[in-house]
């Protein structure tokens, strides 16, 4: 099933991002998580390509076709382009093809240090407009509420969103962020743009100081006085940092659903517990 199709229904779209383990692991440790987290049924869970970028599709197909196949879950598989040429890029697509999978994250990816990007894909827009000429997928692209981090501005972001669009991407993925407002003013420069395509807000709920710092400073999002307050409460408190992180992020989605958000992506982390408290939280709202 093509993604498009779940924003022509009159429902909030409830999705999961999920990543595969690191290479040195067997992808078999994923599989119990896996399970539990497709149990709750969200509308299609995204499988990322590699941890930092750094690669190994196969893995992303496998798991998105075990969701998929085993589990029942649409799913959704990112795909980089940066260091990949034109065949690669058609190698993968047929293995993804193989497997069933029919929608696809078109993302840049991220410059390895040391190696020389290929050449025949430079933007994100450009993998979108090539996976969109093969008629096979349904492409989606990532957006950024809070500017990219290497944007030239705000105007310029906007400009290169609205080019994914144009290229063929049929729905949009925020990157998380902390403060609603921030999101809704996204929203509003999204429509001047011309930008008019399903955007599902990014959520992430806190499940360490530090990995939320790592993840900011990778993505620029800004860090909220409330937030930054129950950081600080909690850091030395594993637990309660879990249980007020959900009860923040279950904040946010409350008020993204009342104010008529296509939908929301929940970056689990692979978290079973998170994904449940969550989905248990904000169920009867979708």
């Amino acid at each position: 099933m093509k993604l498009t199709s779940l924003f022509n229904q009159d429902k909030t779209v409830f999705s999961f991002e999920v990543f595969p383990p690191k290479k040195e692991s067997p992808i078999e440790s994923v599989y119990g998580k896996l399970e539990e987290i497709c149990a709750l049924k969200p509308d299609f869970v995204s499988v990322t390509y590699g941890a930092g970028g750094s690669g190994g599709h196969s893995r992303t197909c496998e798991i998105a076709s075990r969701i998929k196949n085993t589990y029942g879950v649409e799913s959704m598989a990112h795909l980089t382009c940066v260091n990949s040429t034109k065949q690669m890029i058609d190698f993968m697509l047929g293995d993804f093809q193989a497997h069933g999978i029919e929608n696809i994250l078109a993302l840049r990816g991220d410059h390895v240090p040391g190696v020389e990007p290929k050449k025949d894909f430079c933007y994100a827009s450009d993998l979108t407009s090539y996976i969109h000429s093969k008629g096979s997928f349904d492409v989606c692209g990532a957006c950024y509420p809070e500017v990219h981090i290497e944007a030239e501005d705000e105007v310029a972001d906007i400009l290169n969103l609205r080019k994914k669009v144009d290229a063929g991407a049929t729905h949009l993925i925020t990157q998380l962020f902390f403060d609603n407002s921030v999101f809704y003013s996204f929203l509003e420069r999204a429509k001047i743009a011309g930008v008019n395509v399903p955007i599902e807000a990014g959520i992430m709920p806190v499940t360490n100081k530090k990995q939320i710092e790592r993840m900011v400073s990778m993505c620029g999002a800004s860090l909220p006085a409330k937030f930054s307050k129950m950081m600080q409460k909690y850091e030395n408190k594993p637990e309660a940092l879990r249980d007020a992180g959900i009860a923040y992020a279950v904040e946010q989605i409350v008020d993204l659903i009342s104010s008529g958000v296509d939908g929301i992506h929940l970056y689990t982390m692979n978290n079973p517990y998170i994904a449940r408290k969550i989905t248990e939280a904000v169920s009867s709202l979708l």
